[in-house]
């Protein structure tokens, strides 16, 4: 009896060993059949959370406010190419961390307010939730960002309320910005990733319950859509400084006021250049983190004026107010134009040469006709009609051709006469001269010849009436006169030489017959 209830005993306890080793194997075939279910769900939810290429960027600004160069400086384009209206680009994005790649749309709409009707093409009812808009002011003219914003704003405000969105959705990007500020956190910066992080930055893994009343001010205005201020060419500050004389004081008026612009409107806020490369590169994955959600670790930056960062939710009136200690000269209560002034507009100076402004053709032809009915061409100065002219007003007494008074006729310069061929203007004249002779003149005389007064003698028309010459038709009988004189000289010159060597070749036959007689 005892042998039996010993087997019975070792009977059951190898049952329940056997039973113990059952189980742990159904354990660990449980336990590995979870392992890769874990795994395949991994793969499955990498596979599902791809960069989606549905996302696009809106960017607006007035002219001249450096769109095109920033968006270029985003694609990593030295030459950037400014097209007009509104203008399509991409951005290369990836993402390191899964090895996936895609393309983030940007459109860039002209600064003139007329090419607005072109919004519905980069921001309608598809895409609205899918957009981030990017509002740009520049640093070299600082004194229009009020006007500039608040006109943007306003015509993004118009166009939302434009598009025919179901109520639902609108609301519920309201309430995604919303969560958005309420959930930001402080990160540590890129540099040190070993920095603690307070809390997680993605939203959906936040309690309502954790989530932190919106500050003061905070989202007065919420259109629904992520929008990033962009303050472009900070490099400018030292012209503004040199030029303007602006002080430290002006650039902090200047932050604490985009600030608040940005707090009631829910806007993250950018000081950046292009030339000197700040900030480009962190707004590059600023626009990445709160399009794709891709880690951004760098914190709000406000030490250097020309290298201002602030996120999305950071900041605070509080914070803000910081600034207020280092401005004395100005308050935060000023009117924002009444401290920060256009200057007075300078008046361009100009190397250029005047320009010369044509005579119309056909005003030209008309003076040109008038000349000619009045008395003919216009003739140049000749020296002779200025030695007439000056004969005319002497009164020394009459001058006669032999007088030793009279001036020697000089040789007229073809390039103050009329253009004939050969420069033989006097010919010219003295012909004309004879055309317009009087008959009967006193002495058989030339007309224009001088008087014995002193004076021209007055020409007499066909039926005997004095009439007084014009000074062109005096110059051209005084010019007449001188040739005549000139050619009554050569003429005497030449018979005075024939007649002497008559006399010589006279004395050469007498003295030949002389010393020769006819009866030698």
């Amino acid at each position: 009896m005892a042998l039996d209830s010993v087997t019975q005993t070792m009977t059951g306890s190898n049952a329940l060993t056997s039973s113990f080793t059952t189980k742990k194997k159904d354990a660990a075939a449980a336990d590995k059949e979870n392992l890769w279910s874990a795994i395949l769900n991994e793969v499955q939810t990498q596979g599902s959370t791809k960069l989606p290429s549905n996302k696009s960027v809106l960017v607006l600004g007035d002219n001249a406010t450096g769109k095109t160069t920033l968006i270029a400086k985003l694609q990593g384009v030295e030459d950037p190419k400014k097209g007009s209206g509104l203008e399509y680009a991409y951005i290369d994005v990836k993402d390191e961390y899964r090895d996936d790649m895609t393309r983030l749309s940007v459109w860039v709409l002209d600064g003139d307010p007329g090419h607005t009707n072109l919004l519905h093409y980069a921001l309608n009812e598809t895409n609205y939730a899918h957009t981030l808009v990017i509002l740009t002011v520049s640093m070299t003219q600082p004194w229009g960002w009020l006007e500039q914003l608040n006109q943007w704003i306003k015509v993004l405000a118009q166009h939302i309320e434009s598009l025919q969105l179901d109520p639902k959705e609108k609301e519920a990007a309201r309430q995604r910005l919303a969560t958005t500020w309420q959930s930001y956190c402080e990160v540590g910066d890129d540099l040190d990733p070993g920095s603690p992080v307070k809390r997680t930055m993605h939203n959906n893994s936040i309690d309502e319950d954790d989530l932190l009343p919106l500050t003061e001010d905070a989202l007065i205005t919420n259109l629904g859509l992520d929008i990033v201020v962009v303050v472009t060419k900070t490099d400018y500050m030292s012209t503004l400084e040199k030029e303007y004389e602006y002080r430290d004081e002006h650039f902090d008026f200047i932050q604490q006021w985009i600030r608040n612009f940005c707090l009631r409107h829910g806007t993250s806020l950018f000081y950046t250049s292009v030339k000197e490369d700040k900030n480009c590169d962190l707004l590059y994955k600023y626009l990445t983190h709160r399009i794709y959600g891709l880690p951004f670790r760098t914190p709000a930056l406000v030490v250097e004026k020309d290298a201002v960062l602030i996120p999305a939710g950071w900041d605070s009136l509080k914070k803000i107010s910081i600034l207020y200690e280092n401005m004395h000269a100005v308050k935060a209560e000023n009117h924002y134009t009444d401290i920060i002034k256009a200057p007075p507009t300078r008046k361009a100076v100009s190397n250029r040469e005047t320009e010369v402004q044509t005579e119309d053709e056909q005003a030209f032809l008309a003076r040109q006709q008038e000349i000619l009915k009045q008395g003919g061409q216009v003739r140049g100065e000749s020296p002779l009609r200025s030695q007439g002219a000056s004969s005319g007003n002497n009164k020394t007494g009459p001058r006669t051709p032999g007088s030793a008074g009279q001036s020697s006729p000089k040789k007229i310069d073809p390039k103050l006469t009329p253009a004939t061929p050969g420069g033989e203007g006097v010919l010219a004249n003295f012909f004309n001269s004879l055309l317009h002779k009087k008959s009967g003149g006193p002495a058989g005389g030339p007309a224009g010849a001088a008087s014995p007064g002193g004076g021209m003698s007055t020409p007499r028309t066909s039926n005997g009436t004095d009439s007084l010459m014009t000074a062109e038709k005096l110059a051209v009988r005084s010019d007449a006169a001188a040739e005549l004189d000139r050619l009554a000289r050569s003429v005497k010159k030449d018979i005075d030489l024939s007649q002497i060597k008559r006399n010589d070749v006279l004395k050469s036959h007498r003295y030949n017959n002389a010393q020769y007689p006819a009866n030698f």
